[in-house]
């Protein structure tokens, strides 16, 4: 399985003109293989298990490479750090508050059509909500029913 990833991104990068170095191949692998968002930093931190010489210039590099020809997006639906998606397919980003894990979205709104746009040129359309997911409010209404059985 994972070589099909990886020729997968070896093919991405040559239809972009992109030489197919070894870390390029590996950073573009891992996030076609890990559509959890991952950040620079947890790319770096995982592919460094393979590549010890591996840098986070590198990684980044890498990246900036990848976001300029299209390859990728980056998700900042945290402000406090951006996250990266090799899904660039229109589609929108939920974040649950209290796990913090990023799901993925496909019907998004389309405000095209909508008037007060007419006269402008939309170039990129980002779609961010935020709440629970399944599993946490699960949690959450246990933990309610847990503690109005423990103050009766």
């Amino acid at each position: 399985m994972a070589l099909i990833y990886s020729e997968k991104a070896a093919k991405m990068l040559l239809e972009k003109g992109i030489k197919p170095s070894p870390i390029r191949l590996k950073v573009l692998t891992f996030l076609l293989k890990n559509p959890t968002h991952p950040t620079a930093d947890e790319i770096y931190q995982e592919l460094q298990k393979e590549i010890l010489t591996l840098s986070k210039t590198s990684v980044y590099n890498a990246l900036s490479l990848f976001l300029r020809l299209n390859l990728v997006k980056s998700v900042n639906i945290d402000e406090k750090e951006t996250r990266y998606d090799a899904n660039i397919e229109e589609h929108g980003h939920f974040q649950c508050l209290s796990c913090k894990q990023i799901y993925d979205f496909f019907h998004v709104p389309r405000l095209e059509e909508k008037e007060e746009l007419n006269d402008f040129m939309i170039k990129e359309k980002r779609y961010y909500y935020y709440g629970l997911c399944p599993e946490c409010q699960q949690k959450e209404e246990n933990n309610e029913k847990f503690n109005w059985n423990k103050n009766s």
